[in-house]
Parts: structure tokens; sequence; C-alpha cells
């Protein structure tokens, strides 16, 4: 008997899952404006230098970067044509540049003239987002271990809303990035103490389902962000918008249950018991909720509160042959899929068509893939779900990158559908790490599979100063990584409709005997 069966006697799909689940996917709305607020906030408008002597660049087009070191008035028409200027002294702007602000009123590029020489540091304030997003992972994994999953999913939504409203009254690019890094690491912790959350509450059968109705909530996120951007044009008033309404879910995340499973581990059993005969009754199953008692609970914990009388730690993730295979897999997975994705949705200006509607079908887009990949992973497992996902992700966006810039819808519609493809990814490697890993170790796994992931998000922009020397290259990378990475998913068990590992010995024994029966049956099916 295991904790899961205990969920299923106090309704495992009842009133208390949705609404709980409810309540997680609101701030998970919010939140996922904060990943992609690079988009608008630092979007690049046409400019040129800020003086009347401008030398062209190609056809009609002002260049960017360069004038004229002093006025050319010499420089007039002659028999229809103009003179070679090429041998004309030009000098960086020494002015600042002119921007055009048909599009957005104000960015952090043109506030702080992120342009020709510093346009770098664009990408460098969205690696060092991810690099928050990393080290929350890291910080927030391990805490939530310790204090609990509401209670650092809590101070999560405090710190997402106060520091992100700070963020926008920033006085200067290096505070701005400062504040960008601490609602990174909010954001981090508070979507793996969500998820956590989630699906500990919710039995075996039903965490597919569950799990994909959160996932949903960044895709909605996404569309939200596109109407919000689209109605405010100037960075500062987005990042207030996007930030003061966690202010909200911070209020009502007190009402959230503490996981049962985590109190019970803390030798809290009695508040466990509580928060059980509570989500009985709100699922109007009291009177089996009653039937519940200290020693129900024990005799349906025992492996874990046993197991977790050892203390884990990271070394525990490769200690064992089939832990050291899953981890070193999921880690190939969560680092390839974010490294791919963040490079695909990074930069939508360079599709030219407008940045508001490509984000808007970008997120459209998740809502049939993930449903199709919803029932994929109900219907034919995790493995090859996930590793079609990336395969054909991976193909698309590296087909991308050998198709003209001309062609905008096409180009346009494979990057949508890789996108969608890689948000189905997503949901497919949480799901899974959820149940590879133990009990006793989930939420540290779930940390440092995060952490890995967010290795791939910080890598990612990086990747695009290498259009300097070979435009074509960032999208051969962003394609390439995923399809290597899909062929990994065949290393590891397959968990549909398989129990949740509550220890060590568990994965040892049960996944192992999976990986065996699966390895024979697809042999089989191969013949």
């Amino acid at each position: 008997m295991s904790f899961s069966d205990l969920l299923d006697d106090i309704g495992g799909q009842g009133r208390f899952q949705f609404i709980n689940t409810i309540l997680l996917i609101i701030p998970g709305i919010i939140m996922a404006s904060h990943p992609l607020l690079q988009n608008f906030s630092a979007a690049v408008p046409d400019h040129h230098c800020q003086t009347a002597y401008i030398p062209v660049d190609e056809g009609t087009k002002l260049s960017k970067c360069l004038q004229f070191s002093k006025p050319q008035w010499h420089l007039t028409f002659e028999n229809g044509s103009f003179f070679n200027i090429s041998e004309t002294q030009k000098i960086p702007c020494q002015h600042g540049w002119s921007y055009d602000r048909t599009e957005f009123s104000e960015t952090i590029v043109t506030e702080w003239n992120l342009v020709c020489d510093l346009r770098h540091l664009r990408q460098m304030s969205q690696s060092i987002y991810m690099g928050g997003v990393l080290f929350g992972a890291l910080i927030f994994g391990s805490l939530s271990d310790k204090f609990g999953r509401r209670t650092i999913l809590t101070w999560s939504y405090l710190q997402v809303g106060v520091v992100g409203t700070c963020t926008s009254f920033s006085p200067s690019f290096e505070i701005f990035c400062i504040l960008r890094f601490l609602t990174g690491m909010a954001v981090s912790g508070a979507v793996l103490n969500a998820v956590c959350l989630n699906v500990e509450w919710v039995p075996i059968r039903s965490r597919t389902i569950f799990g994909t109705l959160y996932a949903f909530s960044f895709s909605i996120g996404q569309m939200v962000l596109a109407g919000v951007a689209y109605t405010i044009r100037d960075w500062r008033k987005l990042q207030l918008a996007v930030s003061c309404p966690m202010l909200l879910c911070f209020m009502y995340s007190w009402w959230l249950p503490e996981s049962a499973r985590w109190l019970t581990l803390k030798n809290k059993p009695d508040q466990a018991l509580r928060q059980i005969k509570k989500v009985a009754r709100i699922n109007g199953l009291a009177n089996k909720g009653k039937l519940v008692t200290l020693e129900v609970l024990k005799r349906h914990m025992q492996k874990e509160v046993e197991s977790s009388k050892v203390i884990y730690t990271i070394y525990d993730l490769f200690r064992t042959p089939m832990m050291r295979r899953i981890t070193l897999c999921l880690m190939t997975l969560w680092c390839c899929n974010s490294f791919a994705f963040y490079g695909l949705i990074m930069d939508l200006q360079k599709f030219g068509v407008s940045v508001f509607l490509v984000q808007l079908i970008f997120a459209a887009i998740d809502f049939p893939v993930k449903l199709f990949a919803s029932a994929s992973l109900m219907y034919l497992g995790r493995r090859r779900t996930l590793g079609g996902c990336m395969l054909l992700a991976g193909i698309m966006i590296i087909s991308n990158a050998f198709i003209s810039y001309d062609m905008k819808a096409l180009r346009t519609s494979l990057a949508v559908l890789g996108k969608g493809l890689f948000g189905a990814a997503f949901t497919g490697v949480y799901i899974f790490t959820g149940e590879l890993y133990p009990t006793v170790l989930r939420q540290t796994g779930m940390g440092f599979g995060s952490t890995l992931a967010r290795v791939g998000s910080m890598t990612a922009p990086l990747i695009r100063m290498f259009e300097d020397h070979l435009p074509s290259l960032p999208g051969i990378i962003y394609g390439a990584v995923p399809i290597i990475a899909a062929f990994v998913v065949i290393f590891l068990p397959e968990t549909l409709n398989m129990p949740l590992p509550e220890t060590i010995d568990d994965v040892e024994w049960h996944l192992k005997k999976a990986v065996t029966v699966h390895t024979i049956y697809d042999t089989r099916m191969h013949k």
C-alpha cells in the first residue's frame, strides 16, 4: 500500500485537486511573462546616429552605428548617382542614437543605448536572468525539502512580486540586471515547488491530467503577455504590470495545504493527518477522511518514513547504477530541450513580422500540441512522446537555418511548430522526472534537472553572438542539439501506469525491471 492508494480513497480527482491546480495555475500564468519579457522590454528598434551626417549601409538604409567624422557637403549628386564615399572617413556614433519609436515607446535598449558595440549586453541581460533561475533551482530545491513546499512557494511568490516591481524603477542597467537575477531566482523556486505540490497531492492515475493542466498555465501566460505588451509599449510599465499581481497570489497562497507526504517524512504526522482530512472534506468524502488515522497514514507511508531517516544529497542521484543512468539521461534532456527552446523564442524580431503576433501564435500552438502530447503520454508512454517531440522539433529548427529570410511565412510556420513541440517536450520531461525519482529524492532531482535546464537557457542567448560571423550557425546549433538528445530517451525506463517510487531501492528494482520489459517489447516490435 502506498500514499497514492490513500489519495484515491479520499478522492484522487476531486474538487480539491482541481481547486489546488487552479490556484497554482494563476501565478503560473503571470510568471510565464518573466522569461519572455526580453522580447518586448529589450526589443531593438531601427536606429541611426543622432546627427545629420550619416552614411548609407545597404541600398538606401542609413548606417546604424557609423557617422561621418565631419560634414560631407561635397557628397552631392553627380550624373544622377552618388560619389563613391567608401574612402570617406567614418567613425562610431558620437552623440548617441535616434530610435524609431513607432512600435515601442521605450525599451532597455533605447534607454541605455544597448546597440552597436554594446549590443551583446542585451543577450547578456537575458543570460543573467537565466543565471538567477539556475541559482534559484539550486537554492530553493534544497530549502523546500527542509522547510516545506508551501513555505518556499509562498516566499517565492512574494519575491517575484516585490523584486519584479522594484525592477521597473531600475536607475541603471547594472541594477536592472541584479534585480532580474533575483526575479529569476524566485520564478524558479515558485515553479519547482508548484509542480511538486501539485504532483504530491495527485494519485498515479491522475498525474498526467493535472500535470498537463499546470503546464497550460505557461501557454496561457504567453498569450496574455502578447496582449499586455501590445497595450503597454513602455518597458517600465510593462514590468510593473506583470509583477504586481504576484502580490495577490502571495496573499492567497497561505490557503494551499502543505504536502502531506513531506509532513509525514518530517515527523509531523498530526499535521499531515489534518491536511488529509481537510482534502477529504473538500472532496465531499469526509466520512472516508475520518477512517484515516495515524496508524493508517503511517502504514501507507512506512517505506518513505524509513527512507527519510537517511540524509540524501545530490550525490545520491549518482550513487546506484539505475539512479546514475536516470540522472545522466535527465541532465541531457533538461539541458538540451531548454537550450533549443529559449534559443528559438528569445529573438522574435528575426522573423520579420509583428513580434506581438508571433508571440501570440507561439503561445497558441501549445494548446493543440500539448493536448496531442498529453494523449500520447497516456497511450504511447513517456519515452516515445518525449523522444519524438524533441526529434521533430530539432528537424524543423535545423531546416529553418537553410531557408531564405524572404520566405517569412514558411520560416515562421516551422518555428511555431518547433516551439510547440519543445513545449510538449517540457511537459513530458517534468512528468517523467517526477515519476523516475523516488520520493526521498524527488525534489532534489527536480531541482537538479531544472538546474541543468537553466544552464541550457543561460547558454542559448550567447549563441546568438555567432550571427556576426555566420548567420545560419545559431539555427543549426539550436536544431542539432535536441536531435542528438532525443536518442538519450532510449536509455530510460517507461513509467506509464507505474507507481511512484518511494525509495532508491524501488528505483533499482521496479524501474530496472521496467527497462528490461520495454527493451524486450521494443525488440519484438522492431522484428
